[in-house]
C-alpha cells in the first residue's frame, strides 16, 4: 500500500488501478462514490473547498465506475459529495505533497422524502408561480420568456399517482420583453392565438421516480396539436408560513417541446428570411399552489 501513495504509481499485473502521476508541490485526493444499495455511481456532482478560507478549489463529477480523483496543493479541504435524491456527503481530508489521500468509498444515502400534499384540491397561486421558456434563437443567443397570464390546479388523490394536474395558458400572453418578438410569436407563422388562443396540459398519471422526482405523464395541447409530454417534476415540499396561515406546496416542472410536432414551421420562416427561435423549446413551469378544498378526485378506471 505504501507504493500507492508514491508520486507516479502505475499499476501491477494484478489489475491495481492505475493512479496518474504526482507534480512537484501536490498531492492526491481520490474517493468512490456508491449509491443506496452499494454501487459504483457516476455523474455525482463533488466540491472541494480551502477549509481556511471556504474558496472552492475544484469542482467535478464521479466518472462511470464512480470514480473521482483530483491533485491539490497540501492543505486541508472540505468535501461535498451530492446527487438528486440522495442525503449529500460532506467531510474534511488533508492532503499531503506526493502522496495520495483517498477518501474511501462514500456511501451516498436516500435523502429524507418530504411530506407529501394530502388529498383534495390546489390551485395556482399565480403571484408565485411562473410559466417560462427557453429557445435558442438561429445563430445568436438564448430566447427567454414567459406566459402571464393562466390558471392551473393539482387534484391530490389518496394515491398519489391517482392525482391529476391541469393548466390552462392564455396563449396571446407570452412575454420576451421584445414587442415587435412578442407580437410575431402571436401571429399565425407560430402561435396564431387568435385562432388557437389557449395553450393546455392535462396529466394522465404520476410516475414516482425515486425521491423528490416524479413524471408528470399528459397532454400539451397548442396551436390545435394535442401531444403525448412527460413533465420531469421535482417536488419542494410543504409550507404554512410566510403568507398567512394557508397551506401550500411547491414543485418545479421542466420538459422539452418539438415546435414541429406542434406544426409551427420554422424551416419554412427560415426560407423567407425570418430569423427566428430554433426548433426545441425547455419549457419549466415553477409552481406554488394553496389547498383549496378536500374533494378528490375519482381514481381512473
Amino acid at each position: 500500500m505504501a507504493l500507492l501513495r508514491r508520486r507516479g504509481t502505475t499499476s501491477d499485473s494484478g489489475g491495481t488501478p492505475l493512479l496518474p502521476p504526482i507534480a512537484s508541490g501536490a498531492g492526491l485526493l481520490s474517493c468512490q462514490v456508491l449509491d443506496p444499495i452499494g454501487h459504483p455511481m457516476g455523474s455525482a456532482d463533488i466540491t472541494v473547498s480551502d477549509m481556511a478560507t471556504g474558496r472552492t478549489r475544484v469542482k467535478g463529477t464521479s466518472d462511470p465506475y464512480g470514480t473521482f480523483l483530483t491533485t491539490l496543493p497540501p492543505g486541508n479541504y472540505t468535501v461535498t459529495i451530492s446527487a438528486d435524491s440522495l442525503h449529500p456527503y460532506r467531510g474534511t481530508v488533508e492532503i499531503a505533497e506526493g502522496l495520495q489521500s483517498p477518501i474511501g468509498q462514500v456511501q451516498l444515502a436516500p435523502s429524507p422524502q418530504a411530506e407529501l400534499p394530502p388529498p383534495g384540491t390546489w390551485l395556482f397561486d399565480p403571484p408565485h408561480t411562473a410559466i417560462r421558456f427557453i429557445a435558442k434563437h438561429v445563430g445568436m443567443a438564448n430566447v427567454h420568456g414567459r406566459f402571464e397570464r393562466f390558471e392551473g390546479s393539482i387534484r391530490i388523490a389518496d394515491r398519489m399517482e391517482d392525482s391529476q394536474v391541469e393548466v390552462h395558458i392564455e396563449a396571446a400572453s407570452i412575454a420576451t420583453c421584445n414587442k415587435t418578438r412578442d407580437n410575431h410569436l402571436r401571429s399565425d407563422d407560430f402561435l396564431d392565438v387568435d385562432r388557437y388562443p389557449y395553450v393546455h396540459f392535462a396529466s394522465d398519471r404520476f410516475v414516482h421516480r425515486g425521491g423528490s422526482k416524479w413524471t408528470l405523464q399528459g397532454h400539451l395541447t397548442m396551436h390545435g396539436i394535442s401531444r403525448s409530454v412527460g413533465l420531469e417534476t421535482t417536488y419542494l415540499g410543504l409550507t404554512t408560513g410566510g403568507y398567512g396561515e394557508e397551506l401550500r406546496c411547491a414543485a418545479l416542472a421542466k420538459a422539452e417541446l418539438h415546435r414541429e410536432d406542434y406544426t409551427l414551421n420554422w424551416r419554412k420562416m427560415l426560407a423567407r428570411g425570418i430569423a427566428v427561435v430554433g426548433p426545441t423549446i425547455q419549457l419549466e413551469l415553477d409552481i406554488q399552489a394553496m389547498f383549496a378544498s378536500h374533494d378528490t378526485p375519482t381514481p381512473p378506471e
